[in-house]
């Protein structure tokens, strides 16, 4: 007989970021009170809803259930307790497990700890209700190491300090950020809804709060007519912020995101991959006095291994870059496939010859095909499909 109940489920919102790919999402709010980004394709569609403080305990209750259920069946299997590959099997066919089990016994197999509110601006709740919800979180779910949530600058450039405060003493350790450009001509333009002051206001309040700070910067979202002002006013901002991490989600402009419009109407004309590089090295070139830690932990990004923690790993991250661009063209044009394709995750791979191989003969293919009008295209379509 199954020791799981069928009826108890939680909430869950459509992403996170990659960095809590092990962590328990459990949803405070829906959707994103803001929703007019024109290169994002998120929430486009939906309306923003608060959830109140009862529905959200009730969420933490029937999570910390689910997760005595699973500590019970791990001992009815004679696994002690544990959450071992045979545990985690049996709930894949138990007829009476749902996804939220299976999610649950997915967090406790990593054994991170790590949990991550969902929606797209969790504290844009009333301070006090959210302290509250994240201390219920902890009280109720043993093991919780780290606590992150997504937030706004403009959110967070109205939070006192004193607010701050009170979420990192319940338990909120990390805060994820879009800030995507340090330019307000470029923040305009893609009805970012925020001003390059707000990301620096915002930014460090959070860091003097004592809660780790990522912000996520996007290359190529200024277009050809705002490469470099794109480029060195987000070095500005994120000099004046330094925040702990820098995480780079290069622009991709799928056919059914607003921003697509202005493509069509020449409005907006989007970088090539070469282009987005040379904007990065750029950016990159003019951080300085931060001791923050830059990742490409994405496949949009072309370049995965330019990575590192300023200042010492700058010259390192800046060979990466002039190694993929000092490559002749079509080198850099099988890499961009293999990439993309998602054969290769670094320059170097190059230099296998079976894999060398398969993408010469790929491309030549793809020119026989005439599937699409060119290369460019293929790459294009294959990029996309990893929004």
């Amino acid at each position: 007989m199954s020791v799981l109940s069928k009826g108890l489920i939680f909430e869950q919102g459509p992403i996170r970021p990659p960095s809590e790919a092990t962590s328990l999402l459990l949803r405070f709010t829906r959707n994103c009170p803001w929703n007019r980004c024109t290169f994002c394709p998120v929430y486009k569609g939906t309306k923003f809803s608060r959830r109140s403080l009862a529905e959200i305990k009730r969420d933490i209750d029937n999570a910390a259930k689910i997760v005595e259920e699973i500590r019970t069946l791990s001992w009815s299997l004679g696994e002690g307790g544990e959450i071992t590959p045979a545990v985690v099997q049996q709930l894949m066919i138990d007829p009476r497990a749902n996804e939220c089990h299976r999610h649950i016994a997915a967090w406790m197999y990593w054994g991170t700890g790590h949990v991550f509110i969902q929606d797209a601006n969790s504290l844009i709740m009333k301070t006090d209700e959210l302290a509250e919800a994240i201390s219920y979180l902890k009280e109720k779910i043993p093991g919780i190491t780290r606590i992150t949530s997504y937030a706004r600058s403009s959110t967070l450039a109205r939070k006192t300090i004193e607010e701050l405060k009170m979420l990192k003493d319940a338990g909120l350790d990390r805060i994820h950020v879009g800030l995507e450009s340090g330019s307000d001509t470029v923040l305009k333009l893609v009805k970012k809804g925020v001003t390059a002051s707000q990301h620096i206001e915002g930014g460090r309040k959070v860091i003097e709060a004592g809660m780790t700070l990522s912000e996520y910067i996007m290359p190529g979202l200024g277009g050809r007519n705002y490469s470099r002002e794109h480029a060195l006013e987000t070095a500005r901002v994120l000099n004046e912020i330094n925040p702990h991490f820098i995480r780079l989600r290069s622009l991709r402009i799928p056919d059914f995101v607003p921003l697509a419009e202005d493509v069509k109407t020449d409005k907006f004309v989007p970088l090539h991959d070469d282009e987005v590089v040379r904007e990065i090295r750029l950016m990159i070139e003019n951080l300085e006095g931060i001791t923050s830690t830059l990742t490409s932990d994405h496949i949009m990004n072309l370049l995965e291994d330019v990575e590192g923690t300023f200042p010492q790993d700058k010259p390192k991250m800046l060979k990466v870059i002039d190694d993929y661009l000092n490559l002749p063209d079509h080198e850099r044009l099988l890499f961009r496939l293999g990439r993309r394709g998602g054969a290769l995750r670094r320059v170097s791979q190059l230099n296998d010859l079976s894999l060398r191989t398969k993408l010469e003969r790929a491309l030549e293919d793809l020119k026989k095909e005439g599937e699409y009008e060119s290369v460019e295209d293929v790459i294009n379509d294959l990029g996309n499909r990893y929004i």
